[in-house]
């Protein structure tokens, strides 16, 4: 496992001044009234909807591949919510990292966490899906439960220091660890630890199988299962949506999945999908739509972006 993070003077190199600059304001910003940050995180949302055309055109296609029975405005509309939704996660992100917990307690309210607390000493995969507020989703598990977490390694040590250090500082047990190490993760569940894992993505068809999304064929990970099966754990399935208006964050943890991991990994995938699909259509606003979930393509098919 990487160490944890430490501070050293190598972080005050005059390179990174422009940097800390940013970070402190990012740090300022976090700290002003909710309302304020969501307001912020609007016009931020307005500036995405205006630039931000190659993000927005994937989301489009997203949108027109998995909800084909909306009509084009109201693709378009919900586009719009979208990219809203996204410059209000740029805001949620500095919540994330540097938002005083006494405020995060007070946003967050939480259901389901008996099933958590059922297992015991039994290690689990609490799957989550990508969506505008997924820093601060991670960040608001370890509120009410120590859970560890994959995270991609940054090339700048500043800003590496300063995401793992955000990831883990509300929870003396929590803690973050690269991608690559499985084998970290294997450990973890093993001796009984909660581990963060996001599936729903496009990582290519190395370790992945077809399952559909939305009804549409997705390379699938199938890692949720084999993690399950080498790690002795239970699957749990976590949500995290931000309430209507400045009405703040809900998390809920579903109770353990029955009959998982079983002897049919495409099944396996198909019901990790359809899951995280139905947590979508409640709120699809709020989904990551600006990934290309469907870049790799059945052999034959062409190239949906």
């Amino acid at each position: 496992m990487a160490a944890a993070p430490v501070f050293s003077r190598a972080l005050l190199h005059p390179k990174h001044w422009p940097l800390w600059l940013a970070i402190g304001l990012n740090a300022f910003l976090a700290q002003m009234p909710f309302r304020v940050q969501l307001w912020l995180g609007l016009g931020a949302g307005k500036l995405l909807n205006r630039f931000a055309s190659a993000r927005r055109r994937i989301a489009r296609i997203n949108l027109q591949l998995c909800l084909p029975e909306l009509t084009e405005a109201e693709r378009e509309a919900l586009l719009k919510r979208n990219m809203s939704a996204m410059g209000i996660g740029l805001m949620e992100q500095n919540m994330a990292w540097f938002m005083p917990r006494r405020r995060l307690d007070k946003l967050v309210t939480v259901s389901g966490l008996e099933h958590l607390q059922s297992l015991k000493n039994q290690g689990a995969i609490l799957v989550i899906r990508h969506t505008s507020c997924v820093q601060l989703a991670v960040v608001a598990v370890t509120l009410f439960h120590p859970a560890a977490g994959m995270y991609r390694k940054h090339k700048n040590p500043v800003l590496d220091y300063v995401q793992r250090k955000g990831r883990e500082r509300l929870n003396p047990d929590a803690f973050a660890f690269e991608r690559k190490e499985t084998r970290t993760m294997m450990r973890s569940l093993r001796q009984g630890v909660s581990v963060l894992y996001a599936p729903d993505q496009d990582y290519g068809m190395k370790h992945s199988v077809w399952a559909t999304f939305f009804g549409v064929p997705a390379a699938t990970v199938s890692a949720t299962a084999n993690f399950a099966r080498m790690g002795k754990a239970r699957v749990v399935m976590v949500d995290f949506v931000r309430k209507p208006g400045a009405g703040g964050y809900h998390l809920s943890f579903s109770a353990p999945l029955e009959n998982f991991p079983s002897e049919d990994e495409v099944a396996d995938a198909q019901r990790i999908n359809d899951l995280i699909e139905a947590q979508v259509r409640a709120t699809p606003e709020q989904y990551f739509w600006v990934h290309r979930r469907f870049k790799t393509r059945p052999e034959g098919e062409a190239p949906v972006y």
